[in-house]
């Protein structure tokens, strides 16, 4: 399964990978060093669905070996992610327009400079008016944990942010070392306020969020494919 192909759509986290194999019923499921993964045709591309796993470590080094493999044209993640409560609605669809990754704890130099050198602005001049599905364009910030309710003002404040995953920043990161155009489009599943979160201790809550975004991410596919170069 190492022909080259027009585009590689990674999906991360398990919940994600479950909820999606149940709209390709056909799939010829292929083990790779990270997860599962097939082939087939969406918008008369070829296409490869890779299962990356979740985590900074497991997505660059999944999206650098999927790089390697099948030489891809361009990068597709599509996802989940949680939203900041009273910024953003839960079922909202995120097109990042740049990501960052913020648990990066600089002591010694500066820690913006730091944060920035891992920080990718996306070109979406490609983008049609209106686009293919409802979005909200915007930065999406990454850290290897769960977002915490005291760092929401600071990612508000600094950053603009309104919404959180484990992934997205690993990703871009290492599309754009490749010189690859990568599109990320995250669905909100769970909201976070002062508090808590509405998916913290109900992982059946974000399960059940998340077969329904990904069934709508199947649907819109196609359409995100025509027009993303």
């Amino acid at each position: 399964m190492s022909e080259n192909v027009n585009v590689c759509i990674l999906i991360s986290a398990g919940a994600e990978w479950r909820a999606l194999l149940p709209h390709f019923p056909q799939a010829d499921l292929q083990p790779t060093p990270y997860g599962n993964c097939f082939r087939t045709s969406i918008a008369n591309q070829r296409a490869v669905f890779m299962h990356g796993g979740w985590g900074k470590v497991a997505a660059a080094g999944s999206t650098q070996y999927a790089i390697d493999r099948w030489s891809p044209k361009k990068i597709v993640n599509l996802g989940t992610c949680g939203g900041f409560s009273g910024y953003i609605h839960r079922g909202d669809v995120v097109l990042a327009e740049k990501t960052l990754i913020y648990d990066i704890i600089e002591k010694m130099s500066d820690p913006d400079q730091a944060i920035e050198k891992y920080s990718v602005t996306f070109d979406l001049s490609w983008l049609p008016k209106p686009a293919p599905q409802e979005v909200f364009i915007g930065t999406m910030v990454s850290a290897d944990r769960d977002l915490l309710s005291e760092d929401i003002p600071h990612l508000v404040e600094k950053y603009n942010a309104r919404v959180a995953d484990w992934e997205s920043g690993a990703i871009a990161w290492i599309a754009k070392r490749n010189h690859l155009p990568c599109l990320i489009l995250r669905a909100v599943t769970d909201l976070v306020d002062q508090s808590s979160g509405e998916a913290y201790g109900d992982y059946a809550f974000f399960e059940a969020q998340t077969q329904s975004v990904m069934a709508e991410f199947v649907t819109y596919l196609p359409a995100w494919l025509d027009c993303f170069a």
